[in-house]
């Protein structure tokens, strides 16, 4: 099985790198991809860049380049619920893209058009997995909707509309264009986001985002290193 990993920035993949063995590089369509063997597992690792775009973009080229199996999107949320503080893990069991909005049509907002869907649900297999990895590391952890946008999401209104709207735990700006991508090509995919930023906003990300991105590396690692329980 070939592992995909996806982060949106540089520090969220270069501690992952550092553990391969046998790494390559190669640039498709702009991305950078490594990949070797992390706990004797293949992976493919990629910064994705900050973004829907970008995301999408990578996640595409990393399918139908590499053929992975499964994609972990991993990296650094602010949270929407008060179950979730810094340095707290958000695990998505289902995404949704806030900014979808063709409500003047009579749709439901997040809804994407084509596939008629506003949630898009995570692999219940790989959130298990994830969920697991969180609890025996004692890291405290929520599972429900990670909401993507092209926004970053600081303000306290802002927070509570994608709360009661959606019902999102966090918020960020990749997850759910990567499951899209995943979704219409069948590839199992789970979004796993260390919370960065709460009431503090863009300060807190400042001061907390490299410390987050670190211990997503740590809990993706020992996902791989489990992964050989995924059957798909």
């Amino acid at each position: 099985m070939k592992i995909g990993i996806i982060g949106a920035m540089q520090m969220e993949v270069d501690a992952l790198k550092e553990q391969m063995e046998d790494a390559s590089t190669e640039v498709v369509s702009g991305v950078t991809y490594v990949s070797g063997t992390v706990e004797g597992r293949d992976v493919v690792a990629a910064v994705c860049g900050i973004g829907k775009v970008f995301a999408a973009i990578c996640a595409e080229a990393m399918i139908l380049t590499y053929k992975v199996d499964c994609i972990v999107n991993i990296g650094v949320a602010g949270t929407l619920c008060p179950e979730l503080g810094v340095m707290d893990v958000a695990v998505a069991d289902k995404v949704v893209q806030h900014d979808m909005n063709t409500s003047a049509l009579g749709d439901p907002i997040g809804l994407i058009s084509g596939l008629d869907m506003v949630f898009i649900p995570s692999d219940g297999q790989m959130q298990k997995l994830l969920c697991s990895c969180l609890s025996d590391k004692g890291i405290r952890h929520k599972v429900g909707t990670i909401v993507t946008g092209d926004l970053f999401v600081n303000d306290r209104k802002q927070r509570e509309k994608l709360y009661e709207r959606f019902g999102g735990i966090a918020a960020e700006m990749e997850g759910g264009s990567i499951g899209h991508v995943c979704y219409v090509n069948h590839v199992p995919f789970a979004v796993l986001r260390a919370i960065s930023d709460s009431e503090g906003g863009a300060m807190d990300y400042e001061t907390f985002a490299e410390k987050a991105a670190l211990q997503a590396i740590d809990i993706v690692v020992e996902f791989i290193r489990r992964s050989d329980t995924l059957m798909f």
